[in-house]
């Protein structure tokens, strides 16, 4: 650690000076407030996300879900695939049916650009950014809440927000023991088993809870299988003043791979459901499929939280974590170059071989480690919190010939090629609100970050890849809210983010920069017992925004790279109104025009100015809607609807790269019977999606290259898309017994 302060650049020390002096400046206004004997009392599991979550007031835009709203649709499927109704938000799946490698955008900006903690801890993996849903597999069954911030967001730990922040927070503590086993079956013969446990608390003190989950799908895509393993354990301690958690969470999946999608139109209008994944060609001509092409991969998650209530006013929390994932994919691969894995020729006889079919295994193994201190002070005026968050992670890359029809001099242990990455990441914040008077509160937060990204060996391509960046963040935040009356807040905030490049940005762009955004953000919220709304304007102001540029990689990741000046401006209105006390409407929706400023591209070899252009993956309209109809006590039928528009897969406004709009409706229903015998409430719940059989495609990808076939002295570029189809009409049903 003291190393690491030793290398901070001056830049940071000053941006280190500035938060200090903020907190001085806190802190004096505390020695002049008088302690608040009214002040109420904190619940001590929400400490643990207290330091990245805002409130209902707050100038930060922001949505709410608690585990009760979870719990109607978690029949297996992902945690993007439930959030699917929130405002802003657009999710996807590799197969097609919400279970397996699934993915969620907001705002149009991509799941490398979204923050994920869970308890307050960096979920996101530390090289890709990105947040693999999959080793999550039945994680919402053990989550207490969830708030998604769109925007910058406010300060939190590991990569920066830069389009939305999802924070995560696990069962709390159960006072009284209980017992529950959940399962669910439905199409593509799909089936989840849950069961959860709790001890109560033992001697008023000590709780011990669990989960242990299994989910198996086959997929709507052809072979897109997943079978998902997962637990979560937790023992407590808890008295008046003190809260220790120990926790410990672990995925298994086993996944067909699916993410090479759909490039063939007539495919994907006759066939929608192939998969090339895996496909090669036998001795005799045929066309077969490798049964075990498959994403094998383990994480397993271990945290410490120690939070304190010191009095009335002072808080603390201690976290530790440590991550550690190992896994690989497997692939068979035909007529290979044996010297692209450094094996040497095969001499048969005369003949020299220098093609090979093989199986390869591409493996990652990692280490993460995390810890957390954040202190929080309150009172009926001001709430001040303040911390730090240091990371580090080292990542293995290596891959290995696992078979070969020509072996060559390859033995058991040969690695064709090995790198590693380090990554060390350190925080400071102080965040503020202060209550002026009845209406008006003010908000300040400031953010110093400091990364260092450190790479040796060679990437897959059997390259040299080297890289060894340093960056210095300074990420400040101010807001206002004025609180018109009881039921009306109007808000307004400004936030700056940074972002580093991540690992793929790198191999594909040597000279790639960081990101920063500007988000300016304006709202109006309004609550009462028959209606409430949630409307804002945001503008998202970027420099060098890390934009998709529609292709992927050979292993199905978004290619990424600097836009130069960009922006997004959007209009958001989520709302419910309550028609009468059995039936509620809950529409949303989002406006929003995102544009490159300026967009430079090679067009039939030449270099061509398109000016102002669309972001890729950026619709201009998301809406969804919710009728809750509640007849009797128990019985809860909702019909949700989705509709995103028609959107570029690159960002060159070419009619080619545009993905179809589509409108999805599901519908959902649960009914719960309380019983007075073994069980203590039995949940009939049912989820049928896409209920009108609509044929759309959530994601694709859009690529060019120049072609000189034809002519040798003319160049012409080649378009190509490829889609992502997603599931027709599909059911799942579920049971659920709690004693």
């Amino acid at each position: 650690m003291k190393l690491l302060f030793n290398n901070l650049s001056f830049k940071s020390r000053q941006n280190s000076q500035v938060l200090l002096l903020f907190l001085l400046f806190s802190f004096s206004i505390y020695s002049q407030e008088k302690q608040q004997d009214s002040t109420q009392l904190e619940t001590l599991d929400e400490v643990l996300v207290k330091a990245v979550r805002v409130d209902a007031t707050s100038p930060i835009t922001h949505s709410n879900v608690t585990k009760e709203q979870l719990q109607k649709r978690n029949l297996g499927q992902d945690i993007p695939v439930l959030l699917n109704y929130l405002p802003s938000v657009v999710t996807t799946s590799d197969a097609g049916a919400g279970i397996g490698y699934t993915g969620i955008r907001v705002r149009g900006v991509n799941s490398q650009s979204t923050n994920v903690t869970i308890n307050g801890i960096p979920y996101n993996d530390a090289e890709s950014l990105g947040t693999f849903w999959v080793n999550l597999g039945d994680f919402a069954s053990s989550v207490e809440s969830l708030q998604l911030q769109r925007g910058v967001g406010t300060s939190t730990n590991g990569s920066g927000a830069f389009g939305a922040s999802i924070n995560v927070l696990t069962d709390a503590i159960s006072e009284n023991a209980f017992g529950e086993i959940a399962n669910s079956f439905g199409s593509y013969n799909t089936w989840k088993h849950t069961v959860k446990f709790s001890t109560g608390l033992l001697n008023d003190h000590i709780e011990i809870a669990g989960r242990l989950s299994q989910i198996k799908s086959d997929g709507y895509i052809d072979r897109a299988s997943s079978n998902l393993k997962s637990y979560f354990l937790q023992a407590s301690y808890v008295d008046n003043t003190t809260l220790i958690k120990a926790i410990t969470f672990s995925g298994k999946e086993k996944t067909y791979q699916s993410w090479n999608g759909i490039e063939d139109p007539y495919v994907l209008e006759h066939d929608r459901t192939f998969n090339s994944a895996g496909m090669y060609t036998d001795e005799n001509g045929n066309i077969k499929f490798y049964e075990n092409e498959i994403d094998n991969y383990q994480q397993d998650h271990y945290q410490l939280h120690w939070n304190e209530r010191v009095n009335n006013n002072w808080s603390t929390n201690l976290a530790l974590n440590y991550t550690k994932g190992k896994g690989y994919f497997e692939q068979y691969k035909e007529d290979q170059e044996l010297a692209d894995y450094g094996l040497d020729n095969v001499e048969i006889g005369n003949e020299i071989i220098t093609e090979t079919d093989l199986i390869r295994r591409r493996w990652l193994d990692n280490n993460f480690y995390v810890v957390n201190a954040n202190a929080n002070y309150k009172n009926n005026a001001l709430n001040v919190i303040f911390g730090t968050s240091y990371s580090w992670y080292s990542g293995d890359h290596f891959g290995e010939v696992i078979w070969a029809q020509y072996a060559s001099n390859s033995d058991n242990n040969y690695r064709y090629y090995n790198g590693n990455g380090e990554k060390v990441d350190f925080s400071s914040f102080a965040k503020a609100s202060y209550r002026l008077n009845d209406h008006i509160s003010l908000y300040l937060d400031l953010q110093s970050r400091y990364v260092s990204y450190k790479t040796t060996g060679t990437n897959s391509d059997v390259s040299p890849f080297i890289v060894d960046k340093d960056y210095n963040f300074f990420n400040p935040k101010a807001g206002i809210t004025y609180n018109v009356n009881i039921n009306n807040n109007l808000y307004f905030s400004y936030a700056r983010a940074n972002r580093e490049p991540n690992r793929d940005d790198f191999e594909n762009n040597a000279d790639i920069k960081p990101e920063q955004l500007n988000d300016f953000e304006l709202g109006w919220r309004h609550s009462s017992n028959a209606f409430s709304i949630n409307t804002n304007v945001y503008y998202m102001l970027y420099n060098e925004q890390l934009v998709l540029t529609g292709e992927i990689n050979d292993v199905g990741n978004p290619i990424r790279n600097n836009s130069g000046k960009s922006y997004r401006l959007g209009l958001e209105v989520d709302a419910v109104i309550n028609v009468s006390n059995k039936f509620s409407i809950q529409p949303n929706f989002a406006l929003s025009t995102n544009k490159n400023k300026e967009t430079v591209v090679s067009l039939d070899g030449e270099l061509v100015d398109l000016g102002s252009t669309n972001i890729s993956f950026s619709p201009n309209i998301v809406a969804g809607n919710a009728f809750v109809f509640k007849p009797i006590n128990g019985l809860q039928m909702s019909l949700l609807s989705k509709f995103v528009g028609e959107q570029y897969m690159g960002n060159t406004d070419s009619e080619a790269s545009k993905l179809d709009s589509y409108f999805v409706n599901d519908f959902n229903i649960m009914y719960e019977i309380e019983t007075k015998s073994i069980f203590k409430s039995i949940i009939i719940s049912g989820l049928v999606n896409n209920i009108l059989n609509e044929k759309y495609s959530s994601n694709g990808f859009y690529y060019t290259y120049d072609d000189t076939w034809s002519d040798p002295n003319q160049v012409t570029t080649i378009e190509g898309t490829g889609y992502y189809p997603q599931a027709t009409t599909n059911f799942l049903l579920g049971l659920t017994l709690t004693f």
